[in-house]
């Protein structure tokens, strides 16, 4: 049967959860363009919630002279799989303010002004496998090369048997038979790799210009709160270490789970279910010298839920929303910014 990425809408509460209950997020991160001395980030300020990302940077070009510069947005690779679900936008029906991502090509609604103005970017779409470039192919074969998708399935399927053995043979997809009830029936499953990035030319005049871009995130999850140690299994310790790490876990947190757990069965659980955001800021680092105010703003989306993330000074500035602050500052890349969100049961819609 085929496997579509989609919003979790279900918390099994009687087991732990399985792997295939799992969706891997998609890091997405900020502007890169080539490195100019003469341009500084005067100011950063990047929200994130489960349904948006915005940064708005304020540049400043220092030199007297217009700078003439090829800004890019890289968006994250979507690898096709057969043993996994990706967290991809558009494929949740009613994302965000409820409406679906229209174009198959944006497939995070990525949006961006220049001082004010919108941006008619560029998008430059590769798909690649074992670092050959096979875009022309999938092209002339008129299959999408998004690797998720009802277009690309459909496209796949009306294939001939030639085409269906180079593809296989290309490490591009792979076959496999089910029966659901029909007789044998077969999916032909994308292996391929789409890397997107889009692109424009900005002119930096002397002093300050703003560019905030917008896109839907990508959220990754799982059915169950899968972190805490349990004496049943001994990798659990490990796990816990893990995330503690990766999101800064404090014990508050731990306490606010422990005081909801849910006994079943033999079975411990808790009335919350996973979500991953991450935000790759490693990429950035094109201008001069550090940023001269950052600001980071993350909204856990419901008063119930439940986050966690690293961050030096963070405050609770509403009832949702925890921000942190900071004044010449360079991102930490020897960690990229990850979320974790704990949403409340009652809160899955």
């Amino acid at each position: 049967m085929r496997v579509y990425a989609a919003a979790i809408c279900a918390l099994m509460l009687a087991a732990p959860a399985a792997g295939n209950d799992t969706m891997a997020q998609l890091g997405t991160g900020g502007l890169v363009f080539v490195t100019n001395d003469q341009i500084k980030m005067a100011s950063e300020d990047l929200y994130i919630s489960p349904t948006e990302v915005r940064v708005t940077y304020e540049f400043e070009n220092t030199s007297a002279e217009d700078q003439h510069i090829l800004v890019a947005f890289p968006m994250p690779d979507i690898q096709g799989s057969g043993d996994f679900m990706v967290a991809v936008p558009i494929h949740s029906a009613n994302y965000g303010n409820g409406e679906p991502i229209e174009d198959p090509d944006n497939l995070f609604g990525f949006e961006t002004t220049f001082n004010g103005a919108p941006i008619d970017a560029e998008l430059h779409q590769y798909v690649f496998n074992n670092n050959i470039d096979y875009t022309k192919l999938l092209k002339n074969l008129g299959v999408p090369l998004e690797p998720f998708g009802e277009a690309t399935f459909n496209a796949l399927a009306k294939l001939d048997a030639d085409d269906i053995q180079n593809l296989t043979r290309l490490g591009l997809i792979f076959s496999y038979e089910f029966e659901a009830g029909k007789g044998p029936e077969v999916d032909i499953v994308p292996l391929w790799t789409l890397r997107s990035t889009y692109s424009w030319e900005a002119t930096f005049k002397p002093g300050i210009s703003d560019v905030v871009h917008t896109y839907r995130p990508s959220v990754g999850g799982t059915v169950a709160t899968t972190f805490l140690p349990r004496q049943d299994d001994e990798d659990s310790e490990q796990r816990f270490a893990d995330y503690a790490k990766k999101y800064c876990i404090e014990d508050s947190l731990v306490s606010t789970l422990r005081k909801q757990a849910i006994t079943q069965d033999g079975w411990t659980n808790y009335p919350y279910y996973e979500n991953w955001i991450s935000y790759i800021w490693s990429t950035g680092n094109n201008w001069s010298g550090s940023i001269g105010k950052f600001t980071l703003t993350v909204d856990k989306g419901h008063t119930d839920n439940l986050v966690s993330f690293c961050g030096e000074g963070v405050k609770k500035i509403g009832p949702t929303t925890f921000q942190m602050t900071a004044t010449d500052w360079w991102p930490p890349y020897e960690q990229e910014l990850e979320i974790l969100l704990l949403k409340k049961v009652e809160d899955i819609e």
